[in-house]
C-alpha cells in the first residue's frame, strides 16, 4: 500500500506549479506599478522649481528696498548740505538714516529667504561657498535654520523701528520716559536670551 501513496505524491508535485512561478507571474504587475510610481514621483519632485518664483521675487524686492534706503540717505544728505533756511535737526537726520537702516534690514531678510529657499529646494550656491567667506550666511540645512535666521533679523528690524519711533516721540510726562525705559529693558533682555539660545 505504500507504493501507490508514493506514486500519488509524485504526481501531485508534478501537477502543482512551483512557488517561484507565482512570484514571477506577479512580477509584471508590480513592475508596472513601480514604473508609474517612479514617473509620478519624478514629475512631483520637478514641481520644486516653482520656488524659483519666490527666489526671484524676494531678490527683486530686496533690490527695491536697498534702492529705497539709499534714496532715503541721499535725500537726507542733500537736505543737510543744501544752502537755505530749513536746516535739518539731529533728530531728523537720525530718523532718516535709521529709516534707511530699516529698509536694509528688511532687504537682508528677503535675501536670506531667497538664498535659503534656493539651497533647500534647488541646489547649493557653489560660487558663494568657494572661498568659505559666506558660510555663516548660507549655513542653512533645514527650514528651522532658515526660520531662525529670519527671526533674528526681524527682531533687529523691530528694534530699529522702535528706536526710530522713540526719536520722533515727544515726552510730556514721566510715564512716557518710564515706558521708554521699560521697552528698552525688555529689548535688552530679549536680545540677551536670543544670544544665549544661539550659543
Amino acid at each position: 500500500m505504500l507504493l501507490p501513496i508514493g506514486i500519488l505524491q509524485m504526481e501531485t508535485e508534478k501537477d502543482s506549479p512551483p512557488a517561484g512561478n507565482d512570484i514571477e507571474a506577479g512580477q509584471p504587475g508590480h513592475g508596472q506599478q513601480h514604473t508609474v510610481e517612479r514617473v509620478f514621483e519624478r514629475y512631483l519632485w520637478s514641481t520644486r522649481y516653482f520656488v524659483l518664483l519666490g527666489v526671484i521675487c524676494s531678490a527683486l524686492s530686496a533690490l527695491v528696498l536697498f534702492i529705497a534706503g539709499s534714496l532715503e540717505v541721499f535725500q537726507v544728505l542733500v537736505e543737510y548740505v543744501g544752502v537755505g533756511e530749513h536746516h535739518l535737526t539731529h533728530e531728523r537726520i537720525l530718523i532718516g538714516i535709521i529709516g534707511a537702516v530699516d529698509f536694509y534690514l528688511i532687504a537682508l531678510v528677503l535675501l536670506i529667504i531667497s538664498f535659503g529657499i534656493y539651497e533647500l529646494f534647488i541646489s547649493e550656491i557653489d560660487v558663494a561657498r568657494t572661498g568659505d567667506r559666506f558660510g555663516g550666511v548660507l549655513d542653512i540645512e533645514s527650514l528651522d535654520d532658515l526660520k531662525n535666521k529670519i527671526i533674528k533679523v526681524i527682531i533687529m528690524v523691530l528694534i530699529v523701528n522702535l528706536f526710530q519711533r522713540v526719536l520722533s516721540m515727544e515726552f510730556s510726562t514721566s510715564l512716557d520716559v518710564l515706558a521708554m525705559a521699560v521697552s528698552i529693558g525688555v529689548i535688552c533682555v530679549g536680545v540677551y536670551f536670543l544670544g544665549r539660545h544661539v550659543t
